[in-house]
């Protein structure tokens, strides 16, 4: 029997490695999820919300490098896969979205459910395949993988419910995806400008990006020669750990004062393979040389004096043997020990002896942080969890940490680690988020029961939008209190509703066991840890600006609280109880 366009679309997609395809079936899909329970080498993985389909097919994507695929049918299928879709074309991670669409005849005609995808995902994707035909069928699926893959990009595939079910033709197209093995190495003059800067400066600093991922030893190599500390962006925590050798930590507005410092104090900046973003964080009086293999990024948030075409392993390589050993390490000196005893309050900060309640959210941090193995991979949500994995885990060792880490959205880490355990089966999987974002993914949780995840999920459940609290007091407002509130479940009750496991944790005598708990646990588990929302935690550089702003926030809310307002007084009484404990 002819294979169909779904068949032959389903076999190309296997051809290049994909076992799973992440999605909620129905209407143009039917024929695909059909192909797939007729083979033994790919599966269905039915979510409950396509939003969560996307950001699993992210999570498996970015921990193995390549490329996943999730799928929502016609119209509103398809729109629900837009957010975990934008945040794997701004982390650059290879991900293909199948879709539906209305049949061919009806299209133009405002048809039940009928959307224009390709204005919609013209955004978002660098390809899209809108098949029109089964003869070009082969060519434009295949194009969209080679882009997605090579470009490390999104990339969608349409398929009208017509089409789906037609016979396949042009077999003689179909061929391996092509995987580049280039290096992309640095010109000579450029090469020879930088070694001259390197070698004129006295005190240098290096701001390291995720795209030195596969060039952590060169890097480290290059920082010992020139005695240069090593700031490095979120994405690249699991690069650049809290233990490595000359490492002095983060900067931006979750970042520590040495990882700032060594940026901004320095008289020459190396910006290895990053395009950070917060330009209030950078210097723009300071010398500065930027390697990238992108060349867009080269100079785009802060002005660069020597730019470099290039990856990090290959200039590096370069450009060692032009550079003298530098012999003064006082700078280094002082911001390396400036990094231990800003580590040393962090542990500090989260003994389990400051057993106030609501609980210190950076002690579950910090268990977590011993407890997990060395090759866990943990998710991170936005907001002010990023905060407490950020200072209180290591991502040593084989760890890896993702997130939307660019993009910025909620809802990431439940499904994001979801994806991640199902490509890795064998390894611990973390996810640490805010109660506001676990609200938004929550219903996939049974999903990851059905599937039998062993995931481990934190959430820290302050009842506020705590990261949001932050940005009112920056700008001077005082917090909009109902706004803010979140109303929970007791999760651990949710978890086992779901046939999970769970365990809620409201005294710090037994923050510890319900970590080990999660750890040994062969289910989906849940931790409700039920932290303070009095928390705070400020940059590393506070300007007049931010300053006038949280100043003039405390003032209006305590101008609330003379009025009356008795929400205002219960927020204050919770944050000097968190400070002053």
């Amino acid at each position: 029997m002819a294979k169909n366009v779904s068949e032959q679309l389903l076999e190309i997609l296997v051809n290049e490695g994909v076992s799973k395809i992440y999605g909620v079936t129905g209407d143009a899909l039917n024929f695909l999820v059909k192909a797939i329970e007729e083979r033994d080498d790919v599966d269905w993985i039915g979510f409950k919300h396509e939003g969560n389909a996307s950001f699993a097919a992210f999570g498996e994507s970015e921990t193995t490098g390549r490329l996943a695929v999730c799928a929502g049918t016609v119209g509103p299928g398809a729109l629900h896969l837009v957010n975990g879709l934008y945040n794997a074309k701004k982390e650059r991670t290879p991900v293909m979205a199948i879709t539906g669409q209305v049949p061919q005849n009806k299209q133009g005609t405002n048809y039940f459910q009928e959307v224009d995808l390709k204005k919609v995902f013209d955004d978002i994707c660098d390809y899209q395949a809108i098949i029109r035909t089964p003869a070009e069928a082969p060519m434009v699926i295949q194009r969209a993988i080679q882009i997605a893959v090579s470009r490390r990009t999104v990339c969608r595939v349409e398929l009208a419910a017509n089409i789906a079910e037609m016979t396949a033709e042009n077999e003689q197209y179909l061929h391996p995806i092509f995987h580049s093995d280039a290096t992309l190495v640095p010109g000579d003059a450029s090469i020879a400008a930088a070694a001259e800067a390197i070698n004129e400066a006295k005190n240098i600093g290096i701001l390291a990006g995720h795209g030195c991922r596969e060039a952590r030893e060169a890097v480290l190599a290059l920082s010992k020669k020139l005695n240069a500390p090593i700031t490095h962006t979120l994405k690249a925590s699991d690069i650049f750990d809290h233990d490595a050798e000359n490492v002095v930590g983060l900067t931006g507005l979750i970042g520590n004062p040495s990882g700032y410092n060594a940026v901004m104090k320095c008289d020459l900046l190396l910006m290895l393979a990053t395009d950070f973003p917060y330009i209030d964080f950078l210097p723009h009086d300071t010398k500065t040389i930027q390697v990238d293999i992108r060349e867009e990024n080269i100079g785009n948030r802060t002005g660069v004096d020597i730019g470099v075409h290039s990856d990090i392993g290959a200039f590096v390589a370069k450009l060692l043997p032009k550079i003298a050993q530098k012999t003064d390490d006082a700078f280094l000196q002082r911001l390396t020990d400036s990094f231990k005893k800003w580590k040393q309050n962090k542990r500090e900060e989260a003994s389990p002896s400051r057993d106030i309640e609501p609980l210190h959210p950076q002690i579950f941090a910090q268990f977590i942080n011993q407890h997990a193995s060395d090759d866990a991979i943990f998710t991170v949500e936005t907001g002010t969890s990023a905060i407490w994995a950020a200072h209180h885990i290591s991502f040593h060792s084989d760890r890896r940490v993702i997130g939307s880490f660019n993009h910025g959205s909620m809802a990431v880490g439940l499904p994001s680690a979801m994806g991640a355990q199902f490509a890795h089966p064998d390894r611990e999987v973390w996810a640490i988020s805010g109660d506001g974002a676990f609200n938004m993914a929550m219903q996939d949780f049974i999903t990851a029961v059905r599937y039998k995840l062993p995931i481990k999920v934190l959430v820290l459940n302050n009842s506020q939008l705590s990261f949001v609290k932050l940005e009112m007091e920056e700008v001077g407002l005082a917090p909009a209190l109902d706004a803010l509130h979140q109303e929970n479940v007791n999760f651990a009750d949710y978890a086992r509703l779901c046939g999970g496991e769970g365990i809620r944790v409201e005294h710090a005598k037994d923050i510890e066991q319900a970590i080990i708990m999660a750890k040994n646990s062969t289910k989906p588990f849940i931790i409700d840890a039920v932290v303070s929302s009095g928390e705070l935690s400020l940059p590393p550089h506070i300007g007049v600006e931010e300053a006038w702003g949280f100043g003039t926030s405390k003032l209006k809310e305590v101008a609330q609280i003379i009025s009356g307002d008795g929400q205002q007084w219960d927020n204050l009484k919770k944050e000097l109880k968190s400070y002053f404990d």
